[in-house]
């Protein structure tokens, strides 16, 4: 588990996850640094809150359906290795937020996403066994899944959410974030990775924070690359939600 720069933990129904992990991507090619794609569960972290009255519609079938996408992480981490879960992830978060949802989006909303009829093309389009679909529904992955959300939460505390970022494991800094609503640009990817590093790395450093957040320039959240997504007072997504 140490044996790799940086452990990036995530859920991959979080757009904000998904957002910061093509930033880790690009920062992993110009530094030459080994990632490690981890497991957080927002439906386990938010497991005691009342999704209705603390999270906008469909929140709650969303974080379920990442649930089920993470049991096929966690399959696909046994059965290929680690490496086969970045390819996952990669094809998963191109799927969910690169692609504009079509006009004709099937129904379940965000529930979807938790289903084969939406998994299988996926799988089969990254390369990777379709058989591993019938790991959405085994929740016998879900004590190594609570494990890992366990241990990404031992890190940083609770009170944080998707994703988690551990620099140089063991004993290396570790951060919830940094959530972003742009992608920077290549030559801009490093020097953000400097800053957010040096500034969690001073032994004093708890927070900095504010709640106001674009809505991500992803296509699959109707924001194309380069547009201005809607600034909200965000109290949902990447965020643990108080009990």
């Amino acid at each position: 588990m140490t044996d790799s720069d940086v452990h990036f933990y995530f859920d991959p129904v979080c757009p904000f996850a998904w957002m910061t992990s093509k930033w880790v991507r690009l920062v992993m090619a110009q530094r030459d640094y080994t990632v490690q794609w981890r497991f957080i569960c927002l439906r386990m972290v938010n497991a005691h809150v009342d999704y209705d009255t603390h999270f906008p519609p469909e929140y709650e079938a969303g974080h379920t359906a990442g649930l089920r996408l993470l049991r096929v992480a966690a399959r696909t981490r046994a059965e290929l290795g680690p490496e086969a879960v970045g390819t996952l992830y990669q094809s998963l978060g191109e799927q969910v937020f690169e692609t504009p949802p079509p006009q004709d989006a099937p129904p379940g909303g965000r529930a979807h996403h938790g289903t084969r009829d939406f998994l299988v093309p996926v799988l089969r389009g990254a390369g990777l066994p379709t058989e591993l679909a019938g790991a959405l529904e085994d929740d016998d992955l879900d004590g190594l899944l609570r494990a890992e959300t366990d241990e990404a939460l031992g890190l940083t505390g609770k009170d944080v959410g998707t994703p988690i970022i551990h620099f140089r494991p063991p004993n290396g800094v570790a951060f919830f974030g940094p959530v972003i609503s742009r992608l920077p640009a290549e030559t801009d990817a490093v020097r953000l990775w400097d800053h957010v590093v040096g500034l969690a790395g001073f032994p004093g450093f708890a927070e900095l924070k504010r709640s106001l957040r674009e809505l991500p320039q992803l296509p699959g959240l109707g924001v194309d690359v380069g547009a201005v997504g809607t600034t909200e007072d965000w109290h949902g997504g990447s965020r643990r939600q108080p009990t």
